[in-house]
């Protein structure tokens, strides 16, 4: 197999190539980015309303967000394999967004789009071959999310729907896709299904997930039903050639705390986000699978692909020859992306070839360092983020801050939410070594810090915070969202909601407060 790999890694250099040698001319390469985006603007409705004749109009177009952009986007509905206002290009499908906050957003994808995507992942699966571990089995999970609040034939159905067709055919047979899994309504079967295929998935090698907390759920799975998953795989592999060797993995699943890495020996890479608030869930992964490959995503959204994590590069590398950024600093000046300073913090605009133009995605960037002469720009989190009950005016940044100052050892998962009535806030955390009571002394003191929340809490607008801790509590919060419109497998647990908590959704987080 390690041959085929190789062969593998030989069909994309051409891909790969190309895309360094845009990086050692980011300012050529974004300018011929902007000039074909422009050109698609020019051809579609929305530009022709804004009388965009040229790229010398470029500035005219304006900024702006989703809800801005809706009346253009319209029904997805009605306009599946249609042309919209915002494209000359036909649509494929509509994916939805798991944004953090808000209604679902509906995303068009074209062929040009979707070819932006191929071409990161290309570049991606190529520097892996070429620089990271030595693979020999080629077997991958790639993340499938089921759809559990109703049936939904419009978005993708795993990670490799985003790819071209020649790369889906090519990489199917690695692929450990349980048939049929996409198309589960209910969550316990779904982990249920997942749990059996990947115990019997023995040559793993490569998990592929977006959000850190999705693997998590389904260790957790494994290891409270352990016998269950034995007693059922057992039944399976009596039947099949190789059973011994199985049978003798089934004996891990036996053990208190399966060790994770002699279940999966082959196991070399998760793919997963590991920055900003998934940083703890990485970190979390890495004390569990010693000696794999935690890498994190870089900054990857289904409105574009924006960031590729290179081993080579040592950080993540803007997808340039795809999409065009500019960036708006703390002024409110804008800047392109050869223009970064290094330890400068930004907010991406980006066009992209779907019809989104000059789009504000909200994601904020800190540039680390230069790769080649292209700047290399980590996550930093969402741009203005704010919780405000009381004129408290909480932002994410620096609840960020106060939670690394007080005792979370042992924490993974960790979310501060707004109640409501009376207005207060809740810490939600998977674990902690300290009780309760302590750490909400430590964080309402560490919230004091903040002149409007201490004034607040001072003049008993707000009542005093409250700790819940229980490792059901990123579950029953990913599943709430899956209920109201999000994808599971990208669902991002914020470090600091901005809209109070549902009520029902308190009570089943405090009936399960340990």
């Amino acid at each position: 197999m390690r041959p085929i790999i190789q062969f593998f890694g030989q069909i994309l250099a051409p891909t790969a190539r190309r895309f360094y040698q845009a990086l050692d001319d980011p300012k050529s390469t974004q300018t011929s980015v902007q000039r074909e985006i422009c050109d698609r603007l020019i051809a579609s409705e929305y530009g022709k309303a804004l009388k965009i004749r040229s790229v010398a109009d470029w500035q005219r177009v304006p900024i702006v967000d989703y809800d801005a952009l809706a009346p253009w986007i319209g029904n997805p509905q009605h306009h599946k394999h249609r042309q919209i206002p915002l494209t000359p290009e036909p649509i494929l499908f509509y994916e939805r967004t798991s944004g953090s906050s808000g209604a679902v957003k509906w995303i068009p994808y074209t062929q040009s789009l979707r070819r932006s995507f191929n071409q990161m992942f290309c570049v991606w699966a190529h520097d892996l071959i070429a620089h990271g571990p030595k693979f020999s089995t080629g077997k991958l999970y790639a993340c499938i999310s089921p759809q559990l609040n109703s049936p939904d034939s419009q978005s993708l159905q795993d990670d490799l729907d985003y790819l071209d067709g020649w790369l889906r055919w090519f990489l199917r047979p690695w692929l450990v896709m349980p048939e049929g899994l996409h198309r589960l309504y209910d969550a316990d079967l779904f982990k249920h299904q997942l749990a059996l295929a990947l115990l019997q998935a023995e040559k793993l090698e490569i998990i592929s997930i977006w959000s850190p907390s999705f693997l998590q759920v389904h260790l957790k799975y494994i290891q409270e039903n352990q016998e269950l998953l034995r007693t059922e795989l057992h039944n399976k592999i009596s039947r099949v050639r190789g059973a011994c060797r199985m049978a003798s993995r089934l004996q891990l699943l036996s053990e208190d705390n399966i060790p994770w890495t002699q279940l999966w020996s082959n196991l070399k890479l998760i793919s997963c986000w590991d920055s900003a608030n998934a940083a703890d869930q990485a970190k979390g992964l890495r004390s569990q699978f010693p000696g794999v490959l935690i890498q994190g995503k870089g900054l990857l959204a289904t409105e574009a692909p924006m960031t590729i994590p290179l081993i080579a590069a040592q950080g993540y590398v803007p997808v340039l020859d795809e999409v065009f950024f500019e960036f708006e600093d703390d002024t409110g000046s804008l800047h392109d992306l050869h223009e970064l300073s290094i330890g400068q913090e930004y907010t991406i605009i980006l066009s992209q070839k779907g019809g989104l133009y000059r789009y504000q995605i909200g994601d904020r960037i800190r540039v680390t360092h230069f790769y080649r002469n292209t700047p290399c720009l980590e996550f930093r989190g969402r741009h203005q983020v704010i919780s405000d009950l009381v004129g408290e005016k909480l932002h994410e940044t620096f609840v960020h801050n106060a939670l690394n100052s007080i005792n979370l050892q042992g924490t993974h998962f960790k979310s501060l939410v707004p109640v409501a009535n009376p207005p207060h806030y809740i810490l939600l955390l998977d674990s902690a070594t300290e009780t309760p009571e302590i750490i909400t002394q430590q964080l309402d003191k560490a919230l004091s810090q903040s002149h409007h929340y201490y004034r607040a809490r001072s003049l008993g607008q707000l009542a005093p915070p409250q700790v819940l801790i229980s490792n059901q509590i990123p579950e029953i919060l990913a599943l709430h969202r899956v209920c109201t419109g999000s994808i599971w497998g990208g669902i991002k647990h914020q470090i600091l909601a901005t809209s109070p908590i549902n009520t029902e959704l308190l009570q089943k987080l405090k009936s399960v407060d340990s």
